[in-house]
């Protein structure tokens, strides 16, 4: 009798990043979930009180005295996107990004997941006044959460579903780091954007100086951060432009090179950022007073708006784009997935927590109201897309292939040195 196939695979990034991800996630649904408890508690008014409470110089003039709030939305949320930013630099250079063969569906996929939910919530708001500007709040998925739904089904997701999700996410998360800069940027400072020009440049020349200690660059992103919040540019978009300093080496089918600066700071914040910064910022924004809110309030254009992209517009856009492009032969299947799981992970990405609250903070500034409306349109479509979702996905059948165990084994070891596991274009 042949011995079964072991669990283990060989090391690589994305599985452990998903392991991280998928344990920080579950950090963060239970961190929104007591911020909504305390917020509607006797505690509700010393908990926005800890949240608003000066702790820090004005460290920029449109921002006025750092408070809790800030040091987390605008400091530590940088280190987060700082994070994203080393994702997305790797992936498109070394990883399931690096080609446009590997691109065309993820890429494909997250455009359409951005612009219809987009869509939906301009045709769901246009009777409200000042609410289009909060258009893109239903464009991002949360890889966190939706990586941490996910993982509560264990092995009835196989390895190429979660890799599509990782893809599609962090093409995602590109889309609102562009989004951020070019359409939630108030007045520009110009000197203060020259000088920030001038430090990313730097940082640059250093990358192809073949500088590999981390210690200059981290002092270059903290001077980075500084200058882009005085230039008018939310701050969060230095992490990003910091990421792209990194330098990388390139392990084309291998665990990532000790010697590699980006892989080296990837994993060095990877674990403070899952499992302090994103439940952190989690907590000091999920916190919704519910007290009187009603069926009417949950239809109010605002809310509805978000809920229906969040929930309809990301289902729709990422899975009907998936089919497209497979029918047509522009992009291969899924291996080992089916049409209901695929389906069930489109849904998952309406999960839109912590980019759609970050979003939202910066959609509405100075209008509190239509900010905590904002929060219930996310925590709405977000728990909707979770738990539907997440039952499309526990009660669909697996893929017909894998007549035992071993074939399933096989597969998920094959995929995840395989880009997503995508079979040949054309795919039935």
């Amino acid at each position: 009798m042949a011995k079964p196939i072991r669990r283990a695979v060989p090391s690589s990034a994305l599985r452990r990043f998903l392991a991280s991800e998928a344990v920080g996630g579950m950090l963060l649904m239970g961190a929104a979930a007591l911020a909504l408890i305390i917020a509607n508690s006797g505690l509700g008014h010393a908990y926005h009180q800890l949240l608003q409470a000066e702790t820090g110089p004005v460290l920029a003039p449109g921002l006025g005295p750092m408070t809790v709030h800030l040091w987390i939305n605008d400091g530590l949320m940088a280190v987060f996107f700082l994070l994203v930013g080393l994702e997305i630099k790797r992936e498109f250079v070394d990883g399931n990004l690096a080609g446009w063969d590997k691109r065309r569906l993820p890429v494909l996929a997250a455009a359409a997941g951005m612009a219809l939910p987009a869509l939906i919530f301009l045709l769901a708001a246009r009777s409200g006044p000042g609410l289009a500007n909060g258009w893109a709040i239903p464009a991002a998925t949360d890889i966190a959460f939706a990586i941490g739904v996910l993982a509560l089904l264990g092995d009835r997701a196989p390895t190429s579903l979660k890799l599509f999700l990782t893809t599609v996410a962090i093409a995602d998360d590109l889309g609102a780091v562009a989004i951020i800069a070019v359409f939630y940027t108030g007045t520009i400072d110009l000197t203060a954007l020259a000088v920030a020009a001038v430090i990313w440049a730097g940082m640059l020349a250093m990358g192809r100086a073949g500088i590999v200690r981390l210690w200059p660059y981290l002092i270059g992103a903290a001077l980075l951060w500084y200058a882009v919040l005085l230039s008018g540019v939310h701050a969060t978009v230095a992490g990003v432009l910091a990421a792209i300093a990194i330098p990388i080496v390139r392990t084309p089918g291998a665990p990532d090179a000790a010697e590699s600066p980006l892989h080296r700071l990837e994993h060095g914040l990877a674990p403070w950022v899952a499992f302090a910064i994103v439940p952190l910022f989690g907590f000091a924004n999920a916190g919704v007073s519910l007290g009187g809110i009603g069926p009417g309030s949950l239809l109010a254009p605002l809310p509805l708006g978000i809920a229906a992209g969040l929930f309809l517009g990301k289902q729709i856009g990422i899975f009907g784009t998936t089919w497209l492009a497979v029918r047509t032969g522009i992009a291969g299947r899924l291996r080992g997935a089916t049409w209901r799981q695929i389906y069930g992970v489109s849904i998952l990405c309406g999960i839109g927590f912590t980019m759609s609250l970050f979003i939202g903070g910066l959609a509405f500034p100075g209008r509190p109201a239509l900010a905590e409306e904002a929060k219930l349109g996310i925590l709405l479509g977000s728990f909707l897309s979770a738990v539907t979702g997440y039952l499309v996905l526990r009660f669909a059948p697996p893929h017909a292939q894998y007549a035992n165990e071993e074939d399933r084994l096989r597969d998920e070891i094959a995929s995840d040195g395989d880009a997503l596991g995508i079979e040949n274009r054309g795919a039935p």
